[in-house]
């Protein structure tokens, strides 16, 4: 029954912080100290937790529980190897018992060893589409992770894989809609740029629109912008769109 409780009170956590975090980048702030809280706890060793959201055509986006975290995550972007990053790569659970025996890692191991890490376990964190994550988690300590503490961290991993994805979903509709926004302002400025130039030159819309684009190709400057210098030219100020996206 604890245990149950536990994993609700978790769950409940993650989704508070889906709906208190206003970027991707806070909820997954928050989701990395609640995975080095429970596994420090479960393991009885101070943990450093990280994660990792690889997004297509974006950087990844890294989070960490603490500025040690941090390190060892640009230790593994340094060398673009590692548990995390593997475990977010190829979709399975990564443990290194111990780094200074470690193989699997070429010069990373050693880089990693030297900042005085000695056992690392990342576990993917599964999403929708082309979207991957991977959750890290260090110890100064060799033979950190036994069967038990794996497990907890796939469960957290599980758990916390709901909530990602629907932050990571309302953060694509966030950028879509801000976008979109930015498109409906460009038209707005275009379209009365076009309006300017057909009553200035008394012409047809094709006309103006064509008028247009000969000064953009001719300037070498987007369309959008040599029309905002058209309406600035007559208005003294820039356009504005009164609709919202």
């Amino acid at each position: 029954m604890t245990g149950e409780v536990e994993e609700n009170s978790i769950r409940g956590e993650l989704q508070d912080l889906v709906l208190e975090s206003a970027q991707i980048d806070e909820f997954l702030d928050g989701m990395v100290k609640i995975a080095a809280r429970e596994l420090g706890e479960i393991t009885g060793k101070t943990m450093y937790s990280a994660v990792t959201l690889l997004r297509p055509k974006r950087a990844a986006t890294v989070a960490s529980s603490s500025a040690e975290a941090r390190n060892m995550d640009e230790v593994q972007y340094a060398f673009d190897d590692g548990p995390c990053l593997r475990a977010a790569r190829e979709h399975t659970t990564v443990v290194v018992q111990d780094f200074k025996e470690e193989e699997r890692f070429g010069e990373y191991t050693g880089a990693v060893a030297g900042h005085g890490i000695r056992s690392a376990l990342g576990v993917p964190i599964v999403l929708e589409g082309d979207a991957n994550a991977g959750l890290d988690l260090y110890c100064r300590e060799p033979l950190a992770f036994n069967a038990e503490s794996i497990d907890a961290a796939e469960q957290f991993a599980r758990r916390a894989s709901r909530s990602l994805q629907i932050a990571v979903r309302v953060a694509t509709l966030m950028e879509h809609s801000q976008h979109m926004s930015v498109a409906m302002e460009n038209r707005t400025t275009i379209d009365l740029a076009v309006g300017i130039i057909m009553g200035q030159n008394r012409c047809s819309q094709d006309e103006a629109v064509n008028i247009l684009k000969a000064a953009s190709n001719a300037r070498n400057v987007k369309l959008h912008a040599v029309a905002a210098a058209v309406v600035e030219s007559v208005n003294n100020a820039s356009a504005t769109t009164h609709f919202e996206a």
